[in-house]
């Protein structure tokens, strides 16, 4: 049981993480660089995927703040 949480928590961490990288990336246009991690083709499309999900979720969160009434936009 207690290895279930932790793998749940980890696996919450690294979509965390993924979701700050797409921001950055959104923000900055700086993105990773998967071809300097790795050269093997199964970890570089192991890699995008993962960093697809963190700009998915960038973008239902982005989605949900624009038509949201909470948040205003500075200028």
């Amino acid at each position: 049981m207690m290895a279930l949480g932790r793998l749940f928590h980890y696996a919450f961490d690294a979509t965390l993480v993924s979701t700050v990288l797409a921001g950055v990336k959104k923000t900055s246009g700086f993105s990773l660089d998967i071809d300097q991690i790795t050269t093997n083709p199964t970890a570089k499309s192991a890699a995008e995927s993962y960093l697809g999900l963190g700009e998915s979720i960038y973008g239902m969160i982005q989605g949900t703040v624009v038509n949201s009434g909470y948040f205003t936009k500075k200028e």
